[in-house]
Formats: structure tokens, C-alpha cells, sequence
């Protein structure tokens, strides 16, 4: 009966709870936005669709679908779901949970859930209460929070748990949403004639700054209030909606994350000397309603710190400036702020006071050192131990100075003190180090000593063991490929990542370990590699595993429908060698670039062999009859000259071509000449000379299309008779592919 009268109060709900109750999705499909982490082929996505879930995080501003999220999983699982909200539960309320998980998991086998709103409002006693049984797997906890989690969220907790940060909804979004409400008729108001003018919604959307919520509630408010007119249709026009929505939402919180990156951007701005920004993010700290005092007293610091002599006066600014606050108070108190902010914005820059912490570094660091004699107090011990004896008294001389010894004997010639070449501290400048060099030079006359001149998924242990080992069980070579490629991707732990020519996995791995919580597709030209991949891979978890597929880069498209991975739109497309001996270069980047998203990148490491190391270079031809040596030459050239290779009938403008004429731009292409030692044994003799077993002729078919066999034979013999046993240096040309999808 309980049951049924809960069952009937949750339906009321859903009919007459406020709209953004009612429009809150219900299944992925319907879910809008955060597309970093639920768009086709993400990890999340991935992992609430095949019911794999571990524990989870999720962290962002109010509206941006962080319980939404915990309810579509609710509706997804086959796990039983429970919530808690950590304003209202305690440690009582957790052992109740995990006592019933106990229960369901002996009697059913079945897993339990709890997803825990504003999580970070537990303590550590509450957080630590929990740790046992999601540790054990008896809880799979998801926990939403507004507060960054590495500060509010226990660490032990938070090891164990993916963290997925939502951001703010895009405009687009909102419209979306908005749409979506005004057109359902069971949830939203599709059953009333509602008509909401271009601008009225623009407005709504506008002001709601990425708040799905406050936009939900102002469009609620909007139609709930206004009545319909004489036709019967509720007109929302540009009157009604400010009505609805007034002031914009800021995201700000007096000591979580908006108020220390806002305050962050606002001095980094003032410390670059850019006014504008400066007074936006001030004007954003006194919208949101931040502590002037508290704002006066970065400045204070900022004066100090990154102004200092290069304008004396900006102290006494900041500080006159914080004291007419106290006198004149709000509203009007923003002018000394804005005032204050300006002129520091504007001033001439100098941090030379971080002086002072080399110095401290210096007292920390280094041995105890006696004050010189002289510098040391007369008035106590001067006739006993000459203390203070040889002091020169700087006004007795000329200019109120004199060199002599002031830092330790350990430390003569120590700078801590660098003047800037800005505003007024570039007018002491060459004073300073005038006197540092007469200093220092009188020392050296009077024999003192020289002194001295003084970077989240939870790390797993096994995994990383592993693809640590997959990424580095590689040649030097091949190591310098993969990184190179790498370097300076700067590739986000969401991203997805296509590998277009897996092969042993050289890329796919390392691509799997940058974005552990994206997702990683690897293209295998034929099924022993993908075999071997879906082999190696199966030491993952099968939800982190790469997704591989078997074809060719011209059957991508497909491949990946087939997938049901149709309208996967890839961050960064990476390969080696995809391309080298690839007939249709053009048509598969024109492919590859449709897949990539805008502003997406490909990167590419192509070896050239037009450029290829030559075998004939590796040998002493003399021993050859000179006609043998020359029609060698020409010979293995002519294999590298060959208009219907694929192989080798391109070279880098080819290529350039191609990427252009693919839609990418920002292309950039450089050519790295790479060597390698390789030993040559008589299995490596026999590969080049005997009958190839591939579609591909070996070298010693291409050389008999031009030499006998008697000379083909003293080749082979010269070759077998100077390199075996031996390391020869192996060069090559591999050209390093960057560019980017437009739009």
C-alpha cells in the first residue's frame, strides 16, 4: 500500500511539479548538451548504454544537467538506484543504504547505485562512512557537486571515482530546450496555444546564461502569468520576458571555485596591463556581490608585488583608494575600486620585490653566517672583540656612500635584487649596479671572499602498468614517432581519438592513455592486426577498451554505422605510415576530414620513400665491374621513380595538395630526416633478394628488371659479404603532418 501511495505521489509530481521537473530527460536521446562527455562515442556515453558504470563525480554549475544525468542512468540500469541528498542524510541514513545493497546483492546478484546530491556537503566522517562499500563494489556511487571536487570531496573517495566536469549549456542548447518544453503536450505546454516572439526568447535564453533551470523556470513563469488573449493563444513578447527574468544568473560563490578563478583572471589581467579586462572581471566580482575589502586587498598585494618601484605611488593609490571606500561605502565606493583597478592596470610593471623571497630562500637554505665584524653592534662589545671596528659611515662621504662589505662572507656577490627597466625603477637601475660593481671590486682589492653566485579518472595501478608497458615495448625510432606525433596535441582527457593505421597499436595505446575518458577507435587494415589489438586489449576493462574496426580508410564511414557508431565526430585523428603507400591519398583524407569535428586535427607521421635509404650507399661498389655498379645505381633509383606506385609516386607538395583540397587547413608539414641502427643477419639478406611473398616485388625483383642474372648475383654476394654481421645506419625522410578542420 505504501508503495502504491509513493507510486501516486510521484506521478502527481510529474504532472504538477514545476516545468524543469517535468522536462528533465529521461533517456539519453533526450538528454540536451555536454557533448565533451555525452556525445556518440564517449566514455560516459558508452558506459551508461552497456550498464557498465564505476563510481562517478559529476561536477558543475547549478543547471547543467548533473542530476538529469544521475536520472537517466536511473532509467537506463539494471541496477537498483537510490538517492540520498547530503544536506538532509547522515552516516544513519548511509549504513541504512549499504545494509540494504548487502541484502540485494546476496539475495538478487544486483548492484546498487546511490547517487548523492551536493555531495560535497558531507563531512569527512560522513564521506569516510561510505568508502568501505564503494571500495568493496557494494555501492556504485554518483555524486553531484557545484564545488570542485579536489577540494571538497575526501581523496580516498575521489581515487576511486571518474570525475566528468559539465559546463555552462550553449545557447543553442537553450533553444533547444525551450523549443522542446513549448512543444511537449504531456510535460510541457504542447497542448496550450503559446506564442513565444524571436526576441522574448532570445532574451529568456540571453539571461539565463547556460542555466537549463533558470531558463525552464523564467518560460514557466512567462506562460503561467500571462493570460491568453482574445484569440486564445498566451503571448510571450519582449515585455513579458523581462518580466520573467530580469537579471542575469552569475555563476559565483563566496569561497568555492568562480570566486578564486574570477579574482585570478581579474589580477592576471591587471598584471598584464589590459584595463578592459581588468574592469570586466572586477565588474563581475561586484555584480555577484564579492567583499570589496577583499578585492582592495588583492590590490594591495598586486601593488606590491607586480608594480613595486617601477611606480612607487601605486601603493599609495590602492591604499588612499581603499580608504575613501571605508568612508563613502556602496554604491559609490565603486568608483575608488574602479579607480584603484585602472591605474594598476595602467602602471608600469615590476616584480622585483619577489627579491625579498630569494633572499628568504637563501636564509632557509643556506649555513648559518656570521655577521661581518664591522656591520655588528659597537655599543656592547667593541673594546672586547673590535665589534663594529672598520664600519664606514656612508654620510661622511661624497653622495651619502661608500662601497664596503654588507652580505656575509658566504654570500658576497649575491644578487637578489634585479631593477626593471620600467617607469621610475629604471632611473636606479644603472645607479644600482654602478655601486654593485665598485662593491664587489673593492671586496676583490681588499681579499674578502668571492662568495657564492647561488602537473581525472582514479589512477588504476594495473591499467596504467600496462599501457605503460604497451606504449613503451617499442624501438627508439618508433618511440621518437609516437611522441613526436603527441608533443604538442595537447589532446583533453574527453577527446576521441581515431588511430587510422593501428597495426601493433603504437598510437592506439598511447591514444587510450591521454584520454581515459573519451573514447579511442583504431582502424586495422586486415584481421590478423585486429585480431591481435582485440587481444591485447582485452587486459582493459571492456568499457575502456579501443574500438576497433578492420578496412580501409575509404570504407570508414560504414565501418563505423556498422559500429552503430554513425555519428562519431573525431577531436584528433592520428597515424603512421596511413597513407604511404595508400593509392587514393586524396579520397581518404577527404574522408578522414568529414569525421573530423570543427576545429578538429589530424596528425600524421608519413615515411617518404622517395627519400628512402639506399642500399646501394651502404656498400663499397668498387669490387663491381663499373658497368655492374652503374646499372646498379639506376636500377634500385628506378624503383623510386615509379609514376604508378602509390608508394612512391608523391612527395610532400603532393600531400600539402591533398589536405587542401580535403577542406583542412592551418596545414603544416616538415620533413625530419630519421636514422635507426639495424643489424643485417642473412634472414634480412634473403628478404631482399629472394621472391617476395606479398603483392609487393622485394628489392632483388625490381633490381633483375634491369641486371642479368650473373649480376644480380654479384650483388647479392657483395651485399651478403660486406653487411652481414653488421649495424648499418638506417635513414629515412618522415614527414610530420599537422592540420585542421575548418568551421
Amino acid at each position: 500500500m505504501t508503495d502504491l501511495f509513493a507510486h501516486a505521489m510521484q506521478e502527481r509530481l510529474q504532472h504538477e511539479g514545476p516545468l524543469a521537473a517535468r522536462m528533465r530527460p529521461r533517456t539519453i536521446d533526450e538528454f540536451v548538451g555536454q557533448e565533451h562527455v555525452m556525445g556518440p562515442g564517449r566514455l560516459l556515453r558508452r558506459a551508461i548504454q552497456a550498464d557498465q558504470l564505476s563510481s562517478l563525480i559529476f561536477y558543475g554549475p547549478p543547471g547543467t544537467g548533473k542530476t538529469t544525468l544521475a536520472m537517466v542512468i536511473a532509467n537506463t540500469t539494471r541496477s537498483r538506484f537510490v538517492t540520498l541528498n547530503a544536506v538532509l542524510a547522515g552516516v544513519k541514513d548511509i549504513r541504512q543504504v549499504t545494509a540494504d545493497a548487502q541484502e540485494q546483492r546476496r539475495l538478487y546478484n544486483q548492484r546498487t547505485i546511490l547517487f548523492i546530491d551536493e555531495v560535497h556537503r558531507w563531512n569527512k566522517a560522513q564521506q569516510d562512512a561510505l568508502l568501505p562499500w564503494v571500495e568493496n563494489g557494494t555501492i556504485i556511487m554518483i555524486g553531484a557537486t557545484t564545488e570542485n571536487p579536489w577540494f571538497s570531496v575526501n581523496r580516498a573517495l575521489l581515487s576511486r571515482s571518474r570525475v566528468f566536469q559539465l559546463v555552462p549549456l550553449t545557447s543553442e542548447d537553450l533553444y533547444t530546450i525551450a523549443r522542446a518544453a513549448l512543444a511537449d503536450p504531456e510535460r510541457g505546454y504542447g497542448r496550450l496555444q503559446v506564442e513565444v516572439h524571436p526576441d522574448a526568447l532570445d532574451h529568456l535564453v540571453d539571461v539565463a546564461n547556460g542555466d537549463a533551470r533558470s531558463l525552464l523556470n523564467a518560460l514557466e513563469l512567462a506562460v503561467e502569468t500571462t493570460p491568453p488573449d482574445e484569440r486564445g493563444i498566451i503571448v510571450v513578447d519582449m515585455a513579458v520576458a523581462e518580466e520573467s527574468i530580469q537579471q542575469r544568473a552569475v555563476l559565483y560563490d563566496q569561497e568555492g571555485d568562480y570566486h578564486f578563478d574570477t579574482i585570478s583572471a581579474f589580477i592576471k589581467s591587471v598584471r598584464g596591463s589590459d584595463p578592459d579586462a581588468a574592469l570586466y572581471w572586477l565588474a563581475k566580482m561586484v555584480y555577484a556581490g564579492e567583499d570589496p575589502r577583499f578585492i582592495f586587498r588583492r590590490m594591495l598585494i598586486l601593488a606590491g608585488e607586480d608594480v613595486g618601484l617601477a611606480d612607487p605611488h601605486a601603493l599609495v593609490v590602492v591604499e588612499a583608494a581603499a580608504a575613501a571606500f571605508e568612508r563613502v561605502g556602496l554604491p559609490e565606493g565603486r568608483f575608488h575600486l574602479a579607480q584603484a583597478a585602472l591605474y594598476l592596470a595602467t602602471a608600469p610593471k615590476s616584480n622585483s620585490t619577489m627579491a625579498f623571497f630569494d633572499a628568504l630562500d637563501a636564509v632557509s637554505s643556506e649555513r648559518d653566517s656570521a655577521v661581518p665584524t664591522h656591520l655588528k653592534d659597537a655599543s656592547r662589545d667593541q673594546e672586547g672583540f673590535g665589534h663594529g671596528e672598520g664600519y664606514l659611515y656612508p654620510h661622511a662621504y661624497r653622495d651619502h656612500w661608500v662601497a664596503q662589505q654588507y652580505l656575509p662572507d658566504a654570500l658576497q656577490g649575491k644578487v637578489f635584487y634585479q631593477p626593471s627597466d620600467q617607469g621610475y625603477e629604471r632611473t636606479i637601475r644603472e645607479r644600482v649596479a654602478r655601486r654593485r660593481e665598485e662593491q664587489l671590486a673593492a671586496m676583490t682589492e681588499e681579499g674578502a671572499g668571492q662568495g657564492e653566485v647561488l602537473t581525472f579518472s582514479p589512477t588504476g595501478r594495473a591499467r596504467d602498468r600496462w599501457l605503460m608497458r604497451a606504449i613503451s615495448d617499442t624501438g627508439r625510432h618508433l618511440g621518437d614517432v609516437r611522441d613526436r606525433l603527441f608533443a604538442e596535441a595537447q589532446v583533453p582527457r574527453h577527446a576521441l581519438i581515431l588511430d587510422l593505421h593501428a597495426g601493433s597499436g603504437l598510437l592506439t595505446w598511447e591514444a587510450l592513455r591521454r584520454a581515459p575518458e573519451g573514447g579511442v577507435f583504431a582502424l586495422a587494415r586486415d584481421a590478423t592486426a585486429a585480431t591481435a589489438l582485440r587481444e591485447q586489449a582485452e587486459r582493459l576493462p571492456e568499457i575502456e577498451r579501443p574500438q576497433v574496426l578492420q578496412g580501409d580508410p575509404l570504407d570508414l564511414p560504414a565501418l563505423l554505422a556498422e559500429h552503430g557508431s554513425g555519428e562519431v565526430r573525431f577531436d584528433l585523428v592520428v597515424g603512421r605510415n596511413a597513407l604511404t603507400q595508400h593509392p587514393d591519398k586524396a579520397k581518404a583524407l577527404r574522408i578522414v576530414a568529414a569525421l573530423l569535428r570543427p576545429g578538429g586535427a589530424i596528425r600524421l607521421a608519413e615515411a617518404v620513400p622517395r627519400h628512402a635509404q639506399r642500399l646501394y650507399d651502404l656498400v663499397d661498389l668498387a669490387p663491381l665491374d663499373a658497368a655492374v655498379a652503374e646499372a646498379l645505381r639506376a636500377a634500385e633509383e628506378a624503383i623510386y621513380a615509379d609514376a604508378q606506385d602509390p608508394m612512391t609516386n608523391w612527395g610532400l607538395e603532393d600531400l600539402r595538395h591533398a589536405l587542401e583540397a580535403a577542406g583542412l587547413g592551418d596545414v603544416a608539414i616538415e620533413a625530419t630526416t630519421m636514422t635507426r641502427e639495424i643489424p643485417v643477419t642473412p634472414d634480412l639478406i634473403a628478404r631482399w633478394f629472394d621472391a617476395s611473398t606479398s603483392d609487393r616485388p622485394s628489392y632483388g625483383q625490381c633490381l633483375s628488371r634491369s641486371l642479368d642474372p650473373a649480376a644480380l648475383a654479384a650483388v647479392r654476394a657483395l651485399y651478403a659479404r660486406q653487411l652481414t654481421g653488421q649495424t648499418v645506419t638506417w635513414r629515412s625522410e618522415v614527414a610530420f603532418v599537422v592540420a585542421r578542420r575548418e568551421g
